[in-house]
């Protein structure tokens, strides 16, 4: 069975590629220096824990395991932070996938599958983004990915590495049987923050803005279901190893969903009330934020089976109420 090398494999997203790659017939091979995941995650290979910036740990993770490919999730993520400290993002994010890259190189292996984000595009309000528009990233965060986009473009002609790269917004829901979850300290993402409250753990949701120019008011932002989006990850592995080359695919529902759309999908999956607040708008946010996918729907026959909202939810409550991570 082929190894997989699968960075940020204790995190959200990677542990369901993790699980997404046994069950297509991989050998996934995590690794993770835990500083935002969780050990109790990696479940469905070998666990390989180092940093990405310790190159000669790397060489040994290559030289041990022969990967076939890199499924490369990890990365710091939280706009906020990396407006704060730029410096932080740029050498874990950017310094760390420059030592992985060139690791990746070095070891002989050519097939590369970035997770990066539609953050390279900026803020483009209300246009359906696609693998064409214009990247303008306006945070470090997103100017982080730009750059290893960049730096895999560079050695895809220097060093012959071909890749898929993933752009896409929000990412929610869960394993549907519960192995692995979302689980942030702390937490930032819209669904988990309403599901916390309902659930009485933390106070009131706060709405920001509800005077957007959108049918109620409040932003909308693009949501996949985490399994949906991992399942196009293994589409673009099996992209790569059959010599179809370097691809840029989006990965969105093309319409979003409004901040009170997914708060009322919250309550009705829950068939609770939930604690509210309507507070002033927040610097920077845009009214809407989507991105289209057909280039994937239509190349790589990616069928996405639970990015509606109700079943993104549900998904998320089921974790909620019996998923966590504590070491």
């Amino acid at each position: 069975m082929a190894h997989v090398l699968v960075t940020g494999g204790a995190g959200y997203i990677g542990s369901h590629a993790c699980k997404a790659l046994k069950a297509a017939g991989y050998v996934p091979v995590t690794v993770d220096n835990l500083v935002t995941g969780w050990a109790e995650a990696v479940k469905f290979g070998p666990f390989e824990q180092g940093d990405l910036l310790d190159r000669p740990f790397l060489d040994r993770v290559f030289e041990k395991y022969q990967p076939v490919a890199v499924m490369h999730f990890a990365a710091l993520s939280l706009v906020g932070e990396s407006m704060q400290l730029p410096g932080k993002y740029w050498r874990n994010n950017v310094m760390g996938s420059l030592n992985l890259i060139e690791a990746t190189a070095a070891a002989g292996c050519r097939n590369f599958v970035f997770s990066s984000t539609c953050a390279t595009y900026g803020d483009q309000d209300n246009v359906v983004l696609d693998e064409d528009c214009v990247q303008k990233p306006i945070n470090s965060y997103g100017a982080s990915k730009r750059a290893i986009e960049d730096i895999l473009a560079n050695f895809g002609e220097s060093d012959g590495i071909n890749y898929v790269i993933f752009r896409y917004f929000n990412v929610a829901g869960a394993d549907p049987d519960a192995e692995v979850g979302e689980y942030h300290r702390p937490e930032t993402h819209l669904i988990p923050l309403v599901l916390d409250a309902i659930d009485g753990k933390r106070d009131a949701l706060t709405i920001f803005g509800t005077d957007y120019d959108t049918p109620d008011g409040t932003c909308i932002r693009d949501y996949v279901h985490v399994c949906d989006l991992v399942d196009a990850h293994v589409l673009g592995l099996k992209w790569l190893l059959e010599g179809k080359g370097s691809r840029v695919f989006n990965l969105g529902t093309g319409s979003g969903f409004s901040v009170r759309e997914v708060v009322d999908a919250c309550g009705a999956v829950t068939n609770r009330p939930v604690p509210m607040n309507e507070g002033p708008r927040r610097a920077g946010d845009a009214a809407k934020l989507v991105s289209g996918s057909v280039r994937a729907v239509q190349e790589l026959g990616w069928t996405p089976q639970r990015s509606n909202m109700e079943m993104m939810v549900r998904d998320a409550w089921h974790w909620h109420q019996n998923g966590h991570y504590e070491k």
